[in-house]
């Protein structure tokens, strides 16, 4: 018989994701649909300074990144980020930050959730939303809960699927422009991309509005920190994942964009249809609908298979943190036979039959706005707590000199702060965004406040 290479944690995980399993799982939970069926609505805000946009999100998002790359290189035993946020600036934050991340995690998943409905009524009109969402939702919440390395693996096949998809694009289109392939609007060509370039084509407010629709592009990035407690080879994984990913992303964003603008010039591209769909059209292929919707589908099914994975984690770092006595941390702090949080994995997946039980009562379009628009500003509050803890992480004696460094640490750090800080600011000019952004703050002072007050009243239980 031959024995397994895989190692047991301390707490009965096992580190069976290889590199390859944590390469994909990052490039996945980045590269969704807001590559194949938004980057149509980016473009034709700014034109081709969103490349400019893009680069600067890209080496923001590195800069986070390696800041909690090098926590994660301190102390690879850890399942998800936001441990280092209760290490470092008190259970308080860290209480707030899981919860805040976790709920951040469900919302999302139920916007995937309500967006594989759509796709597969795309062929199958008749079958009701809720019953395709169960079927998807118990299948992945399954995967899950059979061990990691099978999540890993499907998340390989899913995110390969992606890439196959943007580098069919990107050829296509290099073919299209080197061959100036006449299209309805003139020729492919590289000319297009900058041809009568304007900075702010439609004014600054237009630019400005489109950094947090990248944003929230690149958001997931940071799913890579959450497989790294059960990485085969941790230290490794932790440099070659921060390092090559976001590159990749970046190249990835980047060709499908020149080629996008190369094919179809900006002031031309249809803003409501998937650029991709258009693309491959002008090539002459007439299932090209079909095609990008079975790239969508998968691209949504990783993304909910991700985000399963990562609610189950942070589920299960809430439960430890909880006092023993509590029913949370008596019933999901466990790991299964399977080494898996399987209790923390399933509450995570009924949390989000909320989803098909709200498209019987409303129109799935509705649904999916309601719960898109909800999560997404967490997520800049969750990443800017992630950089302070670092910066604690940093005047601690938990400090490895030669360890996994953040570059130019104290320049890097605080501007990064900034840039977060900035991003929340921008939500604010932007009409259909100042409903999340206050909701963020409402959600920030009374869900802290109570917070603050129950680990109070813990403290001084505790003393008497």
């Amino acid at each position: 018989m031959q024995k397994s290479n895989v190692t047991e944690n301390a707490d009965g995980t096992r580190r069976s994701l290889s590199n390859r399993n944590v390469q994909m799982i990052a490039i996945g939970g980045t590269i969704g649909t807001g590559l194949f069926l938004g980057s149509g609505t980016t473009i034709s805000k700014t034109g081709p300074s969103i490349l400019l946009v893009y680069l600067v999100l890209g080496i923001f998002f590195f800069l986070m990144m390696r800041a909690i790359g090098e926590m994660l290189y301190s102390d690879p035993s850890q399942h998800t980020f936001v441990a280092f946020i209760t290490r470092y600036l008190g259970p308080t934050v860290g209480h707030f930050t899981g919860w805040t991340y976790w709920l951040g995690l469900s919302f999302c998943a139920m916007a995937e959730i309500t967006a594989i409905s759509t796709y597969v009524q795309f062929w199958f009109p008749n079958i009701p939303s809720w019953v395709i969402q169960v079927t998807f939702l118990g299948t992945l919440a399954l995967v899950n809960l059979i061990a990691a390395k099978l999540f890993g693996e499907a998340e390989f096949w899913f995110a390969l699927i992606k890439i196959v998809a943007i580098v069919a694009l990107i050829v296509t289109g290099i073919f299209m422009m080197t061959s100036h392939a006449a299209t309805p609007v003139g020729h492919a060509s590289f000319e297009n991309i900058f041809h009568n370039f304007t900075m702010f084509p439609h004014g600054g407010l237009s630019f400005i509005s489109a950094f947090p629709m990248v944003f929230f592009a690149f958001q997931g990035i940071e799913f890579v920190s959450i497989t790294i407690g059960e990485a085969t080879t941790p230290h490794k994984i932790i440099k070659k994942a921060v390092n090559e990913t976001l590159l990749k992303i970046l190249i990835f964003y980047f060709g499908a964009l020149i080629v996008i603008m190369g094919i179809i010039p900006w002031t031309h591209l249809n803003a409501a249809s998937s650029p991709f769909v258009q693309v491959f059209k002008l090539a002459g292929f007439p299932a090209a609908a079909a095609i990008i919707n079975f790239v969508v589908l998968t691209s949504a099914s990783s993304s909910l298979n991700s985000f399963i994975f990562s609610a189950g984690r942070h589920l299960y770092q809430i439960a430890t943190e909880v006092p023993e006595t509590s029913w949370l941390n008596r019933h999901v702090a466990k790991i299964s036979k399977n080494g898996v949080p399987a209790a923390a994995i399933g509450l995570s997946a009924l949390f989000l039959l909320i989803t098909p039980l709200m498209s019987l009562t409303s129109a799935t379009a509705s649904v999916f706005t309601i719960v898109a628009g909800s999560s997404n500003d967490m997520y800049i509050i969750v990443y800017a707590l992630a950089m302070m803890a670092h910066r604690k992480y940093r005047e601690s004696s938990d400090f490895l000199p030669n360890g996994f460094k953040m570059p130019l640490y104290q320049v890097t750090s605080p501007l990064t702060i900034a840039f977060f800080a900035i991003i929340f600011i921008t939500l604010f000019f932007i009409p259909q965004d100042i409903i999340g952004a206050v909701g963020a703050i409402i959600w920030t002072v009374v869900f802290g406040g109570v917070t603050y007050l129950h680990q109070r009243s813990l403290v001084s239980a505790n003393a008497e």
